[in-house]
């Protein structure tokens, strides 16, 4: 909404069209699957390994440099221009 809210009503009709899962962050997550720089940021990735995600979309750049097997990680510009076309 903040960087394109011009986009909004799009943007929400094309995640309706999604299909979605929700992923419960354990209170424990298996540390030493992956570094990252911010520690917080360590249990979302996790998250979305354990929910066996295709993709992990953030803007967050500490995520620029994790390197996992799974999922894919793409800024929301990325995906976009992979997926939204």
């Amino acid at each position: 909404m903040r960087k394109w809210p011009e986009y909004i009503d799009i943007f929400e009709q094309y995640l309706y069209q999604l299909s979605f899962e929700t992923v419960v962050t354990p209170i424990n997550p298996k540390l030493g699957l992956f570094e990252i720089r911010d520690p917080n940021d360590y249990p979302v990735l996790y998250s979305a390994i354990i929910g066996a995600a295709d993709v992990f979309v953030t803007g967050d750049k500490d995520f620029e440099d994790v390197e996992v097997d799974a999922p894919a990680i793409m800024t929301p510009a990325e995906f976009v221009r992979i997926f939204a076309y």
